[in-house]
């Protein structure tokens, strides 16, 4: 595998290494190298080498060279450890979609390439920078994407929307396929059966809780207006933090200029371990994501991961949430509405009967796509990528 993230903090890559671990397969990874972590390490039975090369969020030509530098370092990093070792799959996890290029001569050896789709680069670089489909940068993205789906063999998306996308762009249908974001049962230890009640949590206090990466297009600036609305209307409403990103300055900045210190307490990067233990003491998890067109289509991996814990979500009216959790399945409001979220998490605080009628539904749909069931989806899907 190779991916332009940290490991073993990144989820999805985590859950499929182990997954083919768990199988019998061998596993190399390479990634990026964060402060303190050394350069070669096994976890879990995944053979880690980190390149020297950490990730910084600034403009749109730094981003550029990042992803140049690390296509480089993982090309031949990557050679050197086929010749060695003659891997069978080269597993390339985008962003960015180019670097399957680092698989050239294992591929041109006989191994198969399996392209890893987390996200539409050219969607998540509309919303980032606020540019238009027209602009050439956006235009070489998806020249780029439809390159990088013909080079591999294998094509895998998280979500339908997702799927979709890529179909309508021009991917075949039958190189495509999903392999959903749900929560390594490992990890969210022991809380993934449908009987598993809604529990709140017990200090007295009605605890909110946000994790993921802290970007504009996540919304926290929507989620800070809500807790200003009830900040005198919910007794001992705190709000939990968990993340960082290049947003999180601004975010603080706006806890302090609306008076909410009190109430907010950002906790920055954990591990997933942490993650899964805050979860079991938090009332209702909130995914403020503001609407754009990558938001529109993604399905965040956090609404499985309360879901799997037996807690509330309230999440965006997007496409790519509807295309799983109906209305009576899940807590929606009206994305960049402060107003509505308000409303919405009053609703819950007031209606435990209710809270729990949906809470139950949505576990039903949790249960669908856990990732017992999705891991044995993606196992298939590897071998037959070899056998093929």
């Amino acid at each position: 595998m190779v991916v332009f993230s940290y490991y073993p903090s990144d989820p999805r890559p985590r859950r499929e290494a182990e997954a083919l671990i768990q199988q019998g397969f061998a596993v190399d990874i390479i990634c990026l190298k964060d402060q303190n972590e050394t350069p070669h390490e096994i976890v879990n039975g995944v053979s880690v080498y980190r390149q020297p090369l950490r990730r910084t969020r600034t403009s749109k030509r730094h981003y550029i060279l990042q992803y140049l530098l690390f296509i480089l370092i993982a090309f031949f990093k990557l050679t050197l450890l086929h010749i060695k070792k003659h891997y069978h799959i080269i597993h390339i996890h985008n962003m960015p979609d180019i670097l399957v290029l680092s698989g050239l001569l294992p591929k041109l050896m006989s191994a198969k390439v399996v392209l890893d789709l987390h996200d539409p680069m050219p969607e998540v670089y509309v919303t980032k920078f606020k540019i238009e489909y027209s602009h050439p940068m956006i235009r070489t993205l998806i020249l780029l994407e439809r390159f990088s789906i013909w080079f591999a063999d294998c094509v895998l998306t998280p979500n339908l929307s997702f799927q979709k996308l890529f179909i309508a762009r021009g991917c075949p249908q039958d190189k495509i396929h999903i392999v959903m974001n749900s929560p390594q049962e490992t990890v969210f230890t022991n809380k993934t059966t449908a009987a598993k009640s809604y529990q709140p949590s017990h200090d007295n206090a009605f605890n909110l809780m946000y994790h993921g990466t802290i970007v504009e297009r996540h919304g926290l600036e929507v989620a800070l207006g809500a807790l200003k609305l009830l900040q005198n209307k919910i007794s001992g409403l705190k709000f939990h933090v968990y993340g960082e990103g290049d947003f999180t300055d601004r975010f603080l900045k706006m806890t302090a200029d609306l008076g909410l210190q009190d109430i907010v307490f950002y906790h920055g990067h954990v591990s997933l371990e942490r993650i899964a233990a805050a979860i079991q003491t938090i009332d209702v998890g909130i995914i403020p994501n503001k609407k754009t067109v990558f938001t529109e289509l993604n399905l965040p991996t956090r609404i499985f991961e309360y879901l799997s814990m037996a807690k509330p979500v309230i999440v965006p009216h997007t496409q790519g949430i509807l295309d799983y959790f109906d209305e009576n399945s899940i807590f929606y409001f009206n994305p960049d509405n402060a107003q509505n979220l308000a409303a919405t998490i009053f609703n819950v605080f007031q209606d435990q009967a209710g809270r729990e009628n949906i809470v139950k539904r949505g576990i039903d749909v949790y249960q669908r796509y856990r990732w017992e069931l999705q891991k044995q989806h993606f196992v298939d899907i590897i071998n037959n990528c070899i056998k093929n």
